[in-house]
């Protein structure tokens, strides 16, 4: 959430900024006045000394290094499910600058397959997750149940008929299948044979932009389905979803809890 980030930020500088105050100038006009004690701090100064090194790591670690969310709806199963606790790697596209997002250090870009975090363009105050499916450059197809990646019918095997749990239930009776994307295999859901006319098409992506797509192909609002425009910027980009660490739909994990998706790699 931008917020949390905004407040992180401000009090991470200002508890830093008080600790330098304190010492280029209010310490010293502390030990000139013999009326206070040795040593004595005012409280702010002693607050900032005890919290600014948290925050500071914690800042580091979250804006640089990995960064935790949590998955809210269905539109990535059966791969990741709601309730689903993830890290997202900060570094795997580029070191940016918390708030702003502004790339810093180029470190790499994202390849097709990859399970991507970003604030989708219609909605900047927000993060989704997708998998990036088209690269600068590609022709993407959608039709039928059918996804083509520059004139190429991407090919799938049936793994069976999908069963949910928890709040993913309503998935359940949906085709399992595995999408062999070019340089990377995943599993994906359908209604197969219950194609509908909305986000079939063709697209090409533009030069640093990307063609993202959920792995439930019916319940997903992405690319295909985007009307100001059907690609993902390159500046949006916040990470690459790597490991789940936590599967817990209710507060107090009250309703639903698997631990054997407890250190689960996101594929």
């Amino acid at each position: 959430m931008k917020w949390f980030e905004i407040a992180l930020v401000v009090l991470t500088l200002g508890s830093g900024l008080v600790l330098l105050l304190d010492k280029w100038f209010l310490a010293k006009r502390r030990a000139a006045n013999a009326s206070l004690l040795e040593g004595e701090e005012p409280a702010l100064v002693d607050y900032s000394r005890a919290f600014f090194p948290v925050l500071a790591v914690v800042l580091v670690l979250r804006s640089f290094v990995a960064e935790p969310y949590k998955i809210p709806s269905s539109s990535m199963m059966p791969n990741l499910l709601i309730g689903d606790f993830i890290l997202v790697n900060k570094f795997s596209y580029g070191f940016r600058l918390p708030i702003t997002n502004t790339k810093i250090i180029p470190v790499g870009e994202p390849k097709r397959g990859d399970v991507v975090v970003f604030k989708p363009p219609h909605a900047p105050d927000q993060n989704w997750i997708k998998r990036v499916v088209g690269l600068p450059g590609d022709r993407i197809g959608f039709h039928g149940d059918t996804l083509s990646i520059n004139g190429e019918p991407v090919t799938y095997q049936a793994l069976g008929e999908y069963i949910g749990k928890g709040r993913g239930a309503e998935m359940t009776g949906a085709a399992l299948l595995t999408e062999n994307l070019p340089g990377r295999t995943h599993t994906v859901l359908e209604w197969l044979g219950r194609a509908s006319p909305m986000g079939q098409g063709d697209w090409v992506v533009p030069d640093g932009q990307y063609f993202v797509m959920g792995d439930n192909r019916d319940n997903s609002e992405d690319s295909r389905f985007w009307t100001q425009t059907h690609f993902l910027p390159e500046q949006n980009l916040r990470g690459k979803a790597f490991l789940i660490w936590l599967n817990c739909e209710g507060w107090f994990c009250k309703g639903s809890f698997e631990p054997s998706r407890i250190g689960t790699g996101i594929q």
